[in-house]
């Protein structure tokens, strides 16, 4: 059963969601991340991707404080994303209660490091983050787009032990037009043994059903929770 994992955007602090990316179209939710997080939790939810766009943008981790706090409030099983770029930030990451850390850019610009914290950390505690536009990978918070093609960037992963990635199709991503499900269906077909998680454009209860029935091992959902096109309640037969 596909696993559902909210997103909890953060930008200097509060919980926000970009359209398509763009920093300049940015929505905050809430000046407070981790009543969202308790709200998630007291609903049954047990995984939290929490990305942190200032990291990304910047390319040095800004919001330690706030994973400090989610972590230690909660139980939940968090990801964590943006920023993270040297072994000091992958430490760091870890140390602040972070269960998984996500990982984009780096591993486009220094794939050995990358292979390194694989073999390192073990596969079950790296999430590789692969954002598309046009099957062809975008980095540094979306705002470069690169000649990499999303299958043969992921075979050199694969090879050398990741299990788990999820993948945001940056056009769908924020706009509730629906997932990018053949997309999905490829790449689970290219990775039978991959664990994929689907992010982006998810924008009702049906689409995770789509999802599921694909085989996804995962979907992260942002803004259509936070603006209630699905509701927790609705989750429920999805979740432990």
């Amino acid at each position: 059963m596909i696993e559902i994992i909210p997103a909890l955007d953060l930008i200097g602090g509060e919980c926000v969601r970009l359209r398509q990316g763009d920093y300049a179209q940015k929505t905050v939710y809430s000046h407070n991340p981790l009543d969202v997080a308790k709200s998630f939790q007291d609903s049954g939810i047990r995984r939290l991707h929490l990305v942190d766009l200032d990291g990304a943008r910047t390319g040095q981790i800004q919001n330690l404080a706030v994973l400090e706090s989610i972590a230690s409030n909660t139980a939940l099983r968090i990801d964590y994303g943006g920023g993270i770029n040297t072994d000091a930030a992958i430490e760091s990451v870890f140390s602040a209660g972070a269960e998984i850390a996500t990982v984009g850019s780096i591993a486009i610009q220094i794939p050995e490091l990358f292979i390194a914290w694989i073999k390192k950390y073990g596969a079950d505690r790296i999430l590789l983050g692969a954002d598309v536009k046009n099957e062809r990978l975008a980095i540094h918070g979306w705002k470069e787009i690169t000649s990499l093609y999303i299958f043969d960037y992921l075979k050199q992963f694969v090879d050398s032990g990741l299990k788990q990635f999820f993948c945001t199709d940056v056009a769908k991503d924020g706009l509730l037009e629906g997932p990018s499900v053949d997309l999905y269906q490829r790449l689970i077909s290219a990775f039978p043994k991959m664990e994929i998680i689907a992010s982006g454009g998810v924008m009702s209860i049906e689409d995770i059903n789509t999802l599921d029935s694909t085989g996804c091992a995962g979907v992260i959902i942002g803004k259509a929770l936070y603006e209630g096109r699905i509701s927790l309640d609705q989750l429920k037969s999805y979740l432990p």
